[in-house]
């Protein structure tokens, strides 16, 4: 009957074979041409949505080492415990608007532990697989008059999509708590009928155990509302801002302060990260693949062997005489800040200088700095990969592909990405990808994986930079600017090859080598002229496609045009900060 309906229906609203604004279909009558056009109505309409497939890793997540606190599922943040959930009951979902226009969904945490109470709903788009969670609390506080936790007064109501013509399943009700003198709300209720929710269904925290939080991604919005993640806005190794995980609904524009709060740890003899054994079982379980272009010419090589192959330091003022390096960099200067007194070049023998510069990948390996974020809830893993050449940069002006003389060399090349594991279980939630002088984080369920749980990194041709997938990445607008173009090969760096250079966490277990401690540039200033440069590809433009390119090209930062050697990893701000 229904299919009955919906040809009956196409008769009056699709346009016939031939008419002006439909197409023509050769071979086929009307009748068959209407009943395709209805299939693909159907087919669009009931599609499964990303969302619906509940993403998993690969390969189920290791059993790990033994230890104090980490992958034990709870964290103590002082007097209030918390864990980490990731399964959901839907309450609510709307199939339009937000990323990709597919709607968003709100689940509310299910399978919370005995003794926990809920902190607030979970929402996501749904142009990506279920994939998230939310941190639900217990007091265990010796206190009887100051407890961690408390209910809230009564409920406000934000936001209603009763009245809105959206493509939903049923009418919306976005609820802040009201939370008691001393206390703040940590996340929202979401109800599809009027009547406020149970003062017994959510918790808010005590204030000494909150911090200030901001927006982060977008999740959905219409008519002005909208719905962000929210994540502590202090974040680094000494941060104690803790990540909930819930969502914050505003309306009309940002509001400062939040309505709602992070958490915060309060608990400095907080035991979650890993110990010496289970950050070697991690990266034995999550280290990646490092592919690199198949035309690259300049490859990755181990610290040593480029100190060892003739690298050589140069100090201001006696620029005539400059120094071997020792093996390890023993004899290069210690601390400091970034003065411009001293610099690392290549050999000075041509033939050395050539050979050097291509790096050599077996030697590779990755430098790994372990560091607590997130007030301890999560591990983040930074994977440093060191180039002793960054190559001449290729440009792309809409069909025309050119390339430099000069535009992005520079002696020197650290790269990296970085891991991040939840504290509470062990599991890879996300890959940063470093990208010249920023970068990009990715979700487990949008990573591209091999043999189990290893992630698949691609580093750019001459730039190394890393991102996700294999393609183009264009570093500008319009179909004008660099290229970073990204490839499979035969040339792959296993990343779990490792050393393990810092580890605050663990004291003086892990010693850092002394090159680690060199805060000036690991190469010299490259003095060519980049109008000069940047005329050779003009030539072969005209006006405003011209213009267009010079404006990209002057804007972009002196990392990507590779003005001078870059500095070490522990001079760089994610060293003890968040990932940008």
């Amino acid at each position: 009957m229904c299919v009955v309906v919906g040809i009956i229906c196409a008769l009056f609203l699709w346009p016939t074979p031939g008419d002006a604004s439909g197409e023509k279909f050769s071979g086929m009558s009307m009748h068959e041409n209407l009943f395709k056009k209805y299939q693909a109505h159907i087919f669009k309409k009931y599609q499964a949505l990303p969302i619906e497939t509940i993403f998993k890793l690969p390969a189920a997540t290791p059993v790990w080492p033994s230890g104090d606190g980490f992958a034990s599922e709870i964290i103590d943040l002082g007097g209030l415990q918390v864990s980490q959930i990731s399964t959901f009951n839907k309450v609510w979902a709307t199939h339009e608007g937000g990323p990709d226009n597919q709607g968003a969904t709100v689940f509310e945490p299910t399978g919370i532990p005995q003794g926990f109470f809920m902190l607030g709903s979970y929402s996501q788009p749904n142009n990506k697989p279920l994939f998230g969670w939310v941190l639900v609390a217990k007091d265990v506080s010796s206190s009887t008059t100051n407890a961690t936790l408390k209910q809230p007064l009564d409920y406000s109501l934000v936001w209603s999509s009763a009245s809105l013509k959206i493509n939903q399943d049923n009418p919306a009700y976005v609820w802040l708590p009201t939370a008691p003198d001393g206390y703040k709300a940590v996340g929202h209720v979401v109800t599809t009928t009027p009547e406020k929710p149970s003062l017994d269904k959510i918790r808010c925290v005590r204030a000494d155990l909150t911090d200030q939080c901001e927006t982060y991604s977008w999740i959905w919005g219409a008519n002005g509302f909208n719905v962000y993640d929210a994540r502590p806005s202090n974040r680094g190794t000494q941060a104690c801002g803790v990540h909930v995980g819930t969502f914050v609904a505003q309306n009309d524009g940002s509001a400062s302060p939040l309505s709602i709060a992070s958490l915060k740890n309060t608990n400095a003899n907080s035991k979650s990260m890993p110990n010496l054994q289970q950050i070697e079982a991690i990266l034995k379980a999550y280290s990646p693949y490092l592919y690199l272009h198949p035309d690259e010419e300049y490859l990755p090589s181990s610290v040593n062997w480029f100190f060892s192959n003739g690298a050589l330091l140069y100090k201001k003022g006696q620029e005539s005489t400059p120094v071997r390096i020792a093996p390890n960099g023993t004899n290069l200067p210690q601390g400091g800040y970034n003065d411009g007194a001293y610099w690392l070049d290549l050999p000075a023998d041509p033939a050395d200088k050539a050979r050097v510069k291509k790096g050599d990948l077996p030697t590779a390996k990755t430098y790994i700095h372990v560091k607590q974020m997130l007030g301890g809830t999560f591990t983040d893993i930074a994977m440093w990969v060191f180039y002793p050449f960054n190559g001449p940069a290729r440009a792309k002006v809409k069909f025309i592909n050119t390339k430099f003389d000069r535009i992005g060399e520079h002696v020197g090349d650290w790269e990296h990405v970085t891991l991040r594991v939840s504290n509470f279980n062990g599991q890879l939630w996300g890959v940063y990808f470093s990208q010249h002088n920023k970068g990009e984080w990715v979700e487990a369920s949008r990573l591209e994986f091999q043999s189990g749980n290893k992630p698949v990194v691609y580093s750019s041709w001459h730039g190394h930079a890393s991102y996700p997938h294999a393609g183009l990445n264009l570093l500008g607008t319009d179909g004008i600017g660099i290229r970073d173009d990204t490839a499979k090969s035969g040339m792959v760096l296993d990343m779990g090859a490792f050393e393990l250079i810092s580890a605050e966490h663990l004291g003086s277990a892990v010693i850092e080598p002394p090159w680690l401690n060199y805060f000036r540039e690991w190469g010299p200033k490259i003095d060519y002229n980049t109008d000069d440069e940047l005329r050779k590809v003009e030539k072969i433009l005209l006006g405003k496609l011209k213009r267009q390119f010079e404006n990209i090209i002057r804007s972009l930062p002196k990392e990507v045009l590779g003005e001078e050697g870059p500095t070490g990893p522990k001079v760089k701000n994610n060293w003890s900060g968040d990932e940008v």
